[in-house]
């Protein structure tokens, strides 16, 4: 049943008027075997959470165009959770934080 969350077609990796290197692009990478690849990162920064800098410097056999996008599949999966917390990366701007959905804990409102 988890396995299934990660089995993305290649046809949702590329537009339809994407150049067809982007197509070809698409077929070529194992999706289902990355997207665990990143969920299983992120998850290991555990309550913490971790910004996309974090899961790239975890994972160094990876690029980081092959890391981020997965970042967008994983949140419509419902298996990765953001809100509006951020976190500074190594270029000085703001990062979103992120959790495995049985790590992330809503922030405690404040009055």
């Amino acid at each position: 049943m988890m396995d299934d969350l990660f089995d993305t077609p290649a046809y949702k990796l590329a537009r339809r008027d994407d150049p067809s290197t982007s197509h070809a692009a698409a077929e070529s990478v194992n999706v289902t075997a990355l997207e665990k690849v990143v969920y299983d990162t992120i998850c290991s920064f555990g309550d913490r959470g971790c910004i996309a800098d974090q899961v790239c410097d975890a994972l160094p056999g990876y690029r980081y165009n092959s890391v981020t996008p997965r970042f967008k599949a994983l949140k419509e999966k419902g298996l990765i959770i953001v809100d509006d917390r951020k976190k500074k990366g190594g270029s000085g701007r703001q990062q979103l934080v992120m959790w495995g959905k049985d790590f992330y804990h809503a922030k405690a409102l404040t009055r």
